[in-house]
């Protein structure tokens, strides 16, 4: 993983990095620096590369990667499938050997459209005097554009930066909608920047592989996009969702009294048990290979201390994260720890309340049954939900595997942290979306990564910190599987027809809403998002499945929505986090009532300016 850097300009003007977003980059990727310029003398241009590596599979190999020829590679991914990558091999070597063989457009594209997880790229192919760059078809690596029509050059980056003395507008996310490619000899001729789109192939779902014309509004202005000439598509890795409704349905028989008995009768379908074990197989199989897929270790290297974890999961107790922490305990050696990340803002309680995130009040990692006791116990400004419901995940963990150490990192943010790490780091992660739900998401998950926490032990807390570098995400769970209580609105509106329409919109924007924001925030601590809902092999099991058998929104909430998920932990041997409802993180966390304000989470937010 990597942060990855283009300045290109039309100009033989002298072209430099920006400080402040190279100290953004190196953050993201602090094992290898280096910069890089290329250019042409006929036609005239400039292409500065800049890579920072967190070295994370294989070898660590430096980028920019520059071949025999002269093209110049800057990879920002994760091969899980499609394409070949030994243990000590690394896939940006694996993606430069195969891009070098290329000799057509279609050879690129082909070999783009083959490989399954998240990228981002940066291609110089010196021969074409081209410029290819995209993001995977989620999107699930960052990748930002800006044209400065003062000095006639495009930058592309990984993260940017953002000030009062800019304008907010001038940066865009890349669209997902396929890979782009600049013709620099024409651009040069012209004095204009004009995009070639080589767009995802429908697959029969128009709301997540979008056209060209949907990407206009994106578009750096002073840059034009188009179509092509040739016409080529990327192959999609998905396959199309499955629009099928059922014939009949009785929408009235809704909000029954539903439980965790009534999921053992759902179980007890061989149907339904079918389509549990295939979720099981999939999934797992893609926690596996984002669990496995570590730095390659020499004879000589230092083996890693049995104590420090490699893996963490952003943790609530929900559903979400209790399904990847027990598939998680199938493939991570017994030895090596997991770290369950659980972020708390700071409650407002009693005026003479004087705690502090420094040194938390003593309590019991595991929860109580005893009502009495559990009333007796000392208030703690940070007991929000998601630290309750952790605590309970906690406990069905280590009944599930007692042998496991399970470290709950307990993240504790007071209103003061908040404001001064939002100021000096979150607001330029975070940027270029600007909404209140972006600020709360986007400080809570930065707070959440970093794992700077307390860990019980022996009755008392510990102050701890994660060395994981793999951190996982339960992100498109909702999304496929109608969590999101806008989903259950939709359904009793409009029916099975307007919550299919529902579901393919989630999947269609979860980049830009989503995955870059996500991946800036978490990639600033040197650590690498993964997201296994997000797995190409899950998504098209998903996509076949007639959604009545997803979600079953005449259950009532903690039942019905991502019923087939419910399903699955029970299968799995989970118990209360089976049936928790959804619960949103800046809910949970209690960070969008830290700032008491009455605003709406699709408000700009102004606390994201800087000066």
């Amino acid at each position: 993983m990597c942060g990855i850097f283009c300045l290109l300009s039309l100009s033989p003007a002298q072209i430099k990095l920006d400080k402040t977003i190279c100290e953004h980059l190196k953050r993201r990727g602090p094992n290898f620096s280096q910069d890089l310029t290329v250019g042409g003398t006929n036609p005239c241009y400039q292409c500065l590369f800049s890579a920072h590596v967190l070295h994370m599979r294989g070898l660590l190999t430096p980028q920019p990667v520059q071949d025999n020829t002269g093209n110049v590679l800057l990879w920002n991914g994760e091969i899980f499938g499609g394409v070949p990558v030994m243990s000590e091999e690394n896939d940006t070597a694996v993606v430069s050997k195969r891009l070098s063989s290329c000799t057509s457009s279609s050879e690129i594209l082909s070999t783009l459209s083959s490989i399954r997880g998240p990228w981002g790229f940066i291609y110089f192919q010196k021969d074409a005097d081209c410029l290819w760059f995209g993001r995977d078809f989620f999107g699930r690596r960052s990748l930002l554009w800006r044209f400065d029509t003062d000095i006639n050059a495009l930058t592309l980056t990984s993260v940017a930066a953002c000030s009062l003395e800019s304008d907010q507008s001038t940066w865009q996310e890349v669209p997902a909608a396929g890979v782009y490619r600049i013709d620099l000899k024409a651009a040069t001729e012209a004095g204009s920047m004009m995009f070639e789109i080589f767009p995802w192939a429908h697959g029969g779902n128009d709301l997540i592989s979008e056209s060209p014309e949907a990407v206009l509004e994106f578009v750096p202005s002073g840059c034009r996009v188009v179509m092509n000439p040739s016409g080529l598509v990327l192959t999609s890795p998905v396959g199309p969702l499955n629009t099928t409704v059922p014939e009949s349905i009785n929408q009235q028989d809704t909000e029954k009294n539903t439980c965790s008995k009534d999921l053992e009768l759902l179980l007890a379908s061989k149907e339904k048990n079918n389509e549990v074990n295939r979720l099981i197989d999939v999934l797992s199989e893609a926690v596996r290979q984002r669990v496995q897929s570590l730095p390659f270790k020499m004879q000589d290297d230092a083996s890693p201390s049995e104590d420090q974890a490699t893996v963490g999961i952003l943790f609530s107790g929900g559903i979400d994260s209790m399904i990847l922490a027990v598939l998680a305990d199938r493939h991570i050696p017994a030895h090596q720890p997991i770290d369950l990340l659980n972020v708390a803002f700071k409650l407002q309680g009693p005026k003479n309340q004087k705690e502090s995130s420094k040194k938390p009040k003593k309590h019991k990692n595991k929860p109580t049954d005893d009502k009495a006791g559990a009333d007796c116990q000392v208030f703690s400004p940070f007991d929000v939900p998601d630290r309750i419901t952790g605590r309970a995940g906690l406990k069905e963990l280590q009944d599930l595997n007692p042998e496991r150490r399970w470290n709950f990192v307990e993240v504790n943010v007071t209103q003061e942290e908040l404001q001064e790490e939002r100021q000096k780091r979150v607001c330029h992660l975070v940027h270029p979306l600007d909404t209140v739900l972006d600020d709360s998401i986007g400080c809570a998950v930065w707070f959440a990564a970093r794992g700077q926490g307390f860990i019980a032990e022996e009755d008392d807390q510990k102050p701890f910190t994660s060395s994981a570098k793999v951190i996982l995400t339960g992100i498109g769970a909702d999304e496929q599987l109608g969590g999101y209580s806008r989903h259950r609105v939709r359904f009793k509106t409009s029916g099975y027809e307007g919550l299919i329409q529902e579901l393919a919109m989630e999947l269609g924007r979860i980049s830009s809403r989503n995955l870059g924001r996500d991946d800036r925030v978490i990639a600033d601590h040197g650590k690498e998002a993964r997201f296994p809902y997000l797995d190409e092999n899950v998504v098209n099991y998903l996509n076949s499945l007639p959604v009545w058998e997803k979600a079953d929104l005449t259950l009532p909430r903690g039942v019905g929505e991502k019923l087939l998920l419910r399903q699955t932990a029970k299968q799995l041997g989970l118990g209360p986090s089976a049936i928790l409802p959804k619960r949103a993180m800046q809910f949970g966390s209690r960070i969008a009532k830290m700032e008491d304000k009455h605003e709406k989470a699709s408000d700009k937010c102004t606390r994201l300016l800087t000066g």
